[in-house]
């Protein structure tokens, strides 16, 4: 069966130039989606999930269009990748010329330009007064385990501990250090060893401030794993799919300053948080740390697959040659596009815009939940907004509400994403392409969603 037909007068072009409107031609999904995602059904995995149910077709600026002509809001940025816009006319760009060039001879075989440039920025703009490398891979997965493996080449030690509510990946060893079962882990173990789990500061549900918090997890990596055992310690600064908990002041430097003063490798997972997504190029600079070795992925290419980890030199020089690489790591095509959109979070006033974003969503957030205590907590930083549902009396985590408000914003074309442990957040990721019309369009949908529910 040929391609959904791309050609059809109904399907603009993509980029920025698409119109920035919310619209609805159909019921989601219309007959040409519906055969997409029948086809679907029958040839992809069923354990590769959908969320939205169209056939995209264009997306940017803060749409994306279906190939019945719908257009949606988008609130979601493909899970914070297209932070700079879907078909940046600048990433864009520096993707045709790259093609033209040449696509692939492997980084390992013969080296390139672009991932030396790329690697040369990511050591400039990553927290740190320090000297720093680089080494380019796919994921953000592949960069967890990347940096797992050089903590452990340096340190000579075994044991790393993650996070309550943490997310890391879907590979063994990440999903051993992700902390929710369903769907990510639940049947898929045996898991990788000496992984060890400690207690997240979470201020809506535990009361606790920042040093009394970091105290907890420093007496329960003392006495149950010992410093002397462990190699590192990696942590979200915001955790991403465990529901945007922002943890409390002072948590992160204490826990960071221990692990300096015992040896301990110190990584910050910014794969969500990184490039201007929380108002600052990278989410360590709210707190004040500076991450041995920092992992990054998502926004670093304006949608094409790339993920790097970036940290002090003498760390990452510690694997022998050869101990680090991939056969598409750094690819040239995802160098491209990522010094081009390095570029543009630079250069064309992307932070900011990511600041005002986050005052817009803050503000109509917590203005609902003035009316209604079934928004338990509103937390974030720029561009990386959640809302937790949950019962008023009780605070227990409403996960029916959150699934009910999610599926009928969506239906009504507004893209918005759950998240959380207990599965009772919506998390708002717009692209901070997004204009202030559409964002509060998009906002008005889902508080008319959480009204009716």
């Amino acid at each position: 069966m040929a391609l959904l037909d791309t050609a059809s007068p109904v399907v603009p072009l993509g980029g920025p130039e698409l119109p920035q409107e919310r619209r609805l031609v159909t019921d989601l999904p219309g007959p040409r989606s519906a055969e997409l995602l029948a086809r679907k059904a029958d040839a992809v995995a069923a354990g590769v999930g959908h969320t939205v149910p169209v056939a995209a077709v264009a997306a940017g600026g803060g749409v994306v269009v279906d190939a019945d002509g719908n257009s949606l809001i988008d609130l979601g940025s493909g899970i914070a990748v297209t932070s700079v816009g879907n078909a940046h006319p600048k990433v864009a760009a520096a993707v045709a010329a790259q093609a033209a060039q040449f696509t692939h001879t492997c980084f390992m075989i013969s080296p390139y330009e672009s991932y030396v440039g790329v690697a040369e920025a990511l050591n400039r703009i990553t927290p740190g007064d320090f000297v720093k490398k680089s080494a380019l891979f796919n994921s953000g997965a592949e960069a967890v385990e990347n940096a797992i493996k050089i903590a452990r080449k340096h340190t000579g030690r075994q044991a790393v501990v993650a996070f309550d509510h943490g997310y890391h990946g879907r590979t063994n060893l990440t999903m051993a250090l992700t902390a929710k079962s369903m769907p990510y882990k639940s049947g898929f173990g045996p898991f990788a060893p000496e992984v060890y789990r400690a207690p997240m500061s979470y201020p809506f549900r535990d009361g606790l401030e920042g040093g009394e918090a970091a105290a907890r997890v420093i007496l329960q990596l003392e006495k149950q794993i010992g410093a002397d055992n462990l190699a590192a310690v990696i942590i979200e600064p915001i955790q991403g799919e465990g529901g945007f908990i922002v943890p409390a002041e002072g948590f992160l430097p204490a826990i960071a300053e221990w692990c300096r003063a015992n040896g301990v490798v110190f990584i910050a997972d910014e794969v969500q948080t990184g490039f201007a997504r929380t108002g600052h190029m990278f989410a360590s600079e709210i707190f004040g740390i500076e991450p041995d070795l920092i992992t990054t992925a998502k926004g670093i290419a304006g949608g094409l697959p790339l993920a790097a980890v970036t940290g002090r030199a003498e760390i990452m020089d510690a694997s022998h040659a050869g101990g680090l690489g991939g056969t598409y790591g750094g690819n040239p095509i995802a160098c491209a596009a990522a010094l081009a959109s390095i570029d543009v979070f630079e250069n064309d006033g992307v932070i900011e815009r990511a600041r005002e974003i986050g005052e817009i969503l803050t503000a109509r957030l917590l203005d609902i939940q003035k009316s209604d205590a079934r928004i338990g907590d509103v937390r974030g930083h720029g561009a990386m907004i959640a809302a937790e549902f949950v019962d008023p009396e009780t605070k227990a985590p409403d996960a029916a509400l959150t699934a009910a408000v999610a599926k009928a914003a969506i239906a009504q074309g507004v893209i918005v994403l759950t998240c959380g442990t207990y599965g009772n957040v919506i998390r708002f990721l717009p692209p901070l392409s997004i204009g202030d019309e559409l964002l509060n369009e998009g906002l008005d949908i889902v508080a008319a969603a959480l009204a009716a529910a």
